[in-house]
């Protein structure tokens, strides 16, 4: 099977990017098949392999499903959710600058801005441990987690996807990728959970590193710098508007969160095209 795609990045946090509405076959493939995609030796080399296709319902303009780079698909990319807009226009399958987009766990609005950035609606934060999914007894601000004999203290919020955040002193020398599996796997979260590590640096500003669920330690991750921000907000250690820097960029977060617990919020920044081509693809099934 010989597939086109395009690679895009939003602050280093890479994606192979798939029409499946132009080849249906796309929308078919086997984990093996989007490993071999993902694979940085073998294949394009990608955090997440994205799809576009043809809405399902007649309130959206198009469906956005994501796979990691383990193979399985989830639910939600906030970075990804930014390069979509730019890749269907691309492809030449909209002229719209504000799309409605279906995602596994409901609606997302992404808008081209004139300056070439693009800002998403990324719906409102979860916080009912069920919603996320995490198994505890009661909602909660801030829950006890014991990973390894080491208790933290974690924010879990879902941002569309499952999210742990927790406060270090230095982003630059936290545990990311010790402790970052660890709490991915954590029994606490039946579906897995992405792992942030949040270094406050004013009430405008923090530095991020995130572990992903399924991919690892990436550059930059949009529903972690969200899920962060949010949190930051809820221990009152955050204001309104937020300027996140991870090691591929920056992004801006708003989450008007301390009127409205409800409210939704909005994510911005770059999507960059890298380049274009094709890749054969053995038919294998999983």
């Amino acid at each position: 099977m010989r597939l086109r795609f395009t690679k895009m990045h939003g602050q280093g946090n890479d994606f192979v990017m798939l029409n499946a509405i132009a080849q249906p076959a796309a929308s078919h493939l086997s984990a093996t098949q989007i490993r071999a995609i993902a694979d940085r030796h073998f294949g394009v080399g990608c955090d997440q392999v994205l799809l576009a296709e043809a809405a399902r319902s007649s309130d959206a303009d198009f469906r956005y499903r994501i796979f990691n780079a383990s193979g399985e698909e989830v639910e939600h990319c906030g970075n990804g959710s930014r390069c979509f807009p730019v890749f269907v226009r691309a492809e030449g399958l909209t002229n719209k600058s504000e799309l409605v987009v279906e995602t596994m766990n409901g609606l997302i609005r992404p808008r081209i801005l004139a300056d070439g950035q693009v800002i998403v609606d990324m719906g409102a934060p979860r916080f009912a441990p069920a919603e996320v999914p995490f198994v505890a007894s009661s909602e909660a601000t801030t829950y006890p987690l014991d990973v390894d004999g080491v208790q933290l203290h974690v924010g879990v919020v879902s941002m569309g996807n499952p999210h742990a955040v927790q406060v270090v002193n230095d982003v630059e020398v936290a545990p990311v990728t010790t402790l970052g599996p660890l709490i991915e796997h954590h029994a606490h979260f039946p579906k897995r959970v992405n792992a942030g590590f949040m270094q406050v640096v004013s009430r405008n500003h923090i530095k991020l590193r995130v572990w992903e669920r399924g991919a690892g330690e990436t550059l930059a991750c949009g529903t972690g710098a969200c899920a962060a921000v949010v949190t930051g907000i809820r221990w009152g250690l955050l204001d309104a508007a937020v300027r996140v820097s991870t090691h591929g960029g920056e992004l801006s977060v708003t989450w008007d969160g301390s009127n409205d617990m409800h409210a939704p919020v909005f994510m911005s920044g770059a999507a960059t095209l890298v380049f274009r081509g094709e890749i054969d693809l053995p038919d294998v099934p999983d």
